[in-house]
């Protein structure tokens, strides 16, 4: 397996790093991992992480739902009912900070792809794009427009989409500057940019520690606080205009944690810390598990 050991900050090309957590990747491999911070912004990410060739052993189960589509289990026979609830809520939200009701949307990331598939159904035109052959090939199958590989993202050439989402996805991506480059050049100049990641300065990550199940490691190479997430959106020319949680993922995360932690009375742990988390990010997005944030072009 290849590592790729990071020399400078993504967010501020700094070169001091301090270790951050220890941690092990419960749901697949069982191997250990370590988290760093750059000690100039403040930056945490996955030290010495799969190349992207390496990497896909690591997303190769049923436990990966948002590729494997498992029912199997309890918390994940919850999953698929927030994601039916969350379908709605992120299309309202959608509408509302692109002030648009249909429009040409672009998806990266798109697993199974049931977000497009979501809004086409409420008129837009949609387009896809995702990595894994199998989630494609199942998402292509099940739904009636094309799913494409990461290659056709990067030739893209002034799409001028109203709307590019990323759903839990920029965690995950090996080349950032190129991903943010690409998608700002095919931004419509008045366009939604929407990306949802794990909050590691929320309390449930506070509560979890090492067994928190968003850290998600070697999966996720990135953990943005939030106001370092807003530093590297404007390194890359977007403006966070508005930033808002994602309430059920403090749920669904913490059940996860408990999982991990082989704790007794997972389930209703799980959901009092769920709660918690819930509660504070109510008026305070940055305290949620996951924060949702809407960016346009500066």
């Amino acid at each position: 397996m290849s590592n790729i050991h990071l020399q400078n900050c993504p967010v501020c090309n700094g070169t001091q790093f301090q270790p951050y957590l220890q941690l092990k990747d419960y749901s697949i491999s069982k191997e250990d991992f370590t988290l760093m911070e750059c000690k100039d912004c403040g930056f945490v990410f996955t030290h010495n992480f799969p190349d992207e060739k390496s990497i896909a052993p690591y997303y190769k189960s049923e436990d990966y739902i948002s590729h494997s589509d498992t029912r199997k289990g309890l918390v994940n026979r919850i999953y698929h009912v927030v994601r039916a609830v969350m379908l709605q809520k992120k299309a309202q939200m959608v509408e509302v900070y692109s002030s648009k009701r249909k429009g040409r949307l672009l998806d990266i990331g798109t697993g199974l792809a049931y977000f497009p598939e979501f809004m086409k159904s409420r008129g837009w035109q949609v387009e896809g794009i995702e990595q894994d052959a199998d989630a494609r090939q199942a998402a292509s199958k099940r739904f009636d427009f094309v799913v494409n590989d990461v290659p056709a993202l990067l030739e893209m050439k002034g799409r001028d989409f109203e709307v590019i989402s990323m759903w839990h996805v920029l965690e995950h991506v090996h080349h950032l500057d190129v991903y943010m480059k690409t998608i700002w050049e095919n931004l419509a100049d008045d366009g939604l940019f929407v990306v949802a990641i794990p909050n590691p300065d929320s309390p449930d990550a506070a509560h979890y520690k090492q067994y928190w199940a968003a850290y998600d490691v070697p999966r996720h190479l990135w953990h943005w606080k939030p106001q370092v997430f807003k530093t590297f959106a404007q390194k890359h020319g977007f403006e966070v205009v508005a930033t808002k949680p994602m309430p059920m993922d403090a749920f669904y995360v913490s059940m996860l944690s408990e999982k991990y932690k082989q704790a007794s009375l997972s389930f209703i742990k799980g959901i009092f810390w769920g709660k918690m988390t819930w509660w504070k990010s109510l008026n305070q997005p940055q305290k949620s598990s996951s924060v949702i944030y809407f960016m346009k072009k500066i």
